[in-house]
Formats: structure tokens, sequence, C-alpha cells
């Protein structure tokens, strides 16, 4: 009877270290595929390198997309979690923090019909910010580079994630998702050298910055009335002020910066030269 009882808890823990063997492997080759695709990312491995490292950890070449989703704060292990239980997470998608702020999920959209692919690379990001809020309230802005069908370009993506997310925090602070092929007139503006800049602020203001763009007042002011497509009495209704109230604002804020913005051509110089100073600002401060 000893015997038996003996021979079965040998069989029970062989059993036991095999499941537990299993599962560390299973958590080696996790590890491992993405520790290969944060390297890809980072531009660490040279192409034949991993082709030849992909071979060996079965990951094939499909097209896919990378995200770059800002936390903001150092919640990233929550993030990870969520990201792989909320992104609806197949054997061709990775999810790798990054840093203390930013977790990346590599996601395969190889089996996205090509003519709803846009609107689907949008959708995917939409249910990142809306879940992470709404299950963790981690408030979080993501960006999303172009799609590559090979490992190698991973990294590109995952450069113009990047660059999405920083032209959207210059630019566009209200915006949570941003596209790197949706970037508009920010992506020019970011990319011009800070001599330009100046030039061209100098053309529109002269010496000085007009000290009324530190005006809340008037900022909230204008970007309403942009918002309202130079629509004065829309502008007026939603900011709740009399018509004449807006229009007597508009005509302090024309001779503080000597831009009439109810007319088009000065609107749009002035919205551009306050997205230069935005970009001169945050030069200057390091980026």
């Amino acid at each position: 009877m000893f015997c038996q009882y003996t021979s079965e808890n040998l069989v029970i823990g062989r059993m036991a270290v095999c499941q537990l063997r299993t599962l560390v492997l299973g958590e080696s080759e996790r590890y491992d595929r993405n520790n290969f695709i944060q390297n890809i990312l980072l531009g660490n491995m040279l192409g034949s390198d991993i082709i030849n490292r992909a071979k060996k950890l079965h990951i094939e070449n499909r097209k896919r997309v990378v995200y770059v989703i800002d936390t903001g704060k150092n919640c990233n292990e929550i993030a990870v979690e969520l990201v792989k239980n909320l992104a609806d997470i197949r054997s061709g998608d990775f999810v790798v923090a990054m840093d203390e702020h930013n977790v990346v999920l590599v996601k395969d959209v190889e089996d996205i019909d090509p003519a709803k692919l846009q609107e689907k690379l949008s959708s995917i990001a939409g249910s990142l910010v809306d879940n992470l809020l709404a299950e963790a309230m981690i408030k979080v802005r993501v960006g999303y580079g172009n799609p590559t069908d090979v490992l190698p370009k991973l990294a590109e993506s995952y450069q113009e994630a990047k660059m999405a997310l920083e032209v959207g925090r210059l630019f566009y602070v209200e915006k949570e998702i941003m596209a790197y092929d949706r970037l508009g007139i920010g992506r020019l503006i970011y990319q011009l050298p800070m001599s330009l800049c100046e030039m061209f602020i100098r053309e529109v203001f002269g010496d000085e910055v007009p000290q009324i763009l530190d005006d809340e007042e008037a900022m909230s002011t204008i970007s309403k009335f942009f918002e309202n497509n130079l629509n004065i009495s829309e502008t007026a209704r939603q900011l709740y002020v009399h018509r004449n109230t807006l229009v007597y604002r508009l005509e302090r804020i024309e001779k503080a910066i000597g831009l009439d913005i109810r007319t088009f051509d000065d609107a749009m110089i002035f919205k551009i030269a306050t997205m230069v100073l935005a970009h001169i600002k945050d030069s200057r401060q390091g980026r």
C-alpha cells in the first residue's frame, strides 16, 4: 500500500514538473518574442539578424501597424495587461512596455479589407483610449504609424507613431488619437528649422510677440471663433455673450496683434503663427 501511494505521488509529481516546465518554456518563448520585437522597434538589429531570429521564433512577415500608447504616468504594468485583454490580441500581435510612460501595441492587420483599413486603424485606437479610461481610469493618448508588411520596417512605423504623438502634443492638444498620415500642417511646422520659424514670427508680429497671446479669455474667444468657421453669431451664442460684445473683443484682438481674424487670410496667418510659436517654445525648452 505504501509503495502504491509513493508510486502515485511520483506520477503526479512528474506530471506537475512537466506542466511547470511547459509553462516556463512558454513564458520564456513569449519573453523572447517580445524582447525581439522591442529590439526591432528600437533599431537594435540588422535586417539579416531580424530575418534569422524571426524564423527561430516562428514570427512571419505580415502586415502590421505600430500603436504607441502614452499613459502619461507610471502605470504601465496595468496598461500592458489591459491592452492585452482589450485589443483582441492574436498570435501575430505584440504588446511591449517601452518605458515608464509608453506601451506599444504591434497589431496584425493582414486580414483587414484594404478599403476599410484606415477606418479600422482609427477604430482600434479609439477602443484603446475608451477602454483604458473605462477599465482603469487611465487617460491615454494614442499615435500610430503606417502599415508595413515586413518586420524590419516596424522601426519606421514606431518612429511614425512617436512623431504623431509629438505633433499632436504640440499642435492638437484636444485630440487623443493621432495618425501619422493625418498630421496636416502640423507635420510641416514640426520639421521647420528654428531660423525660418523665428523669421516668420518677426514678419507677422514684429520684434515682440503680443502679450494678448497669454490672455486666456482672448485665446479662448479666438479658439471658439475658429471652431465655428469665423461665424460671429454662432460663436457669440456658444460663448453666451451678445454679438456686439464679441465684435468688440475681436476688434480689441485685432488692435493687439495687427491681424483681423474675421478675414480668412488673417485668420490663417494667425493660426499658423500660434503653431509656430508653440514649436519655438518647445524647442527652446528642449524637446
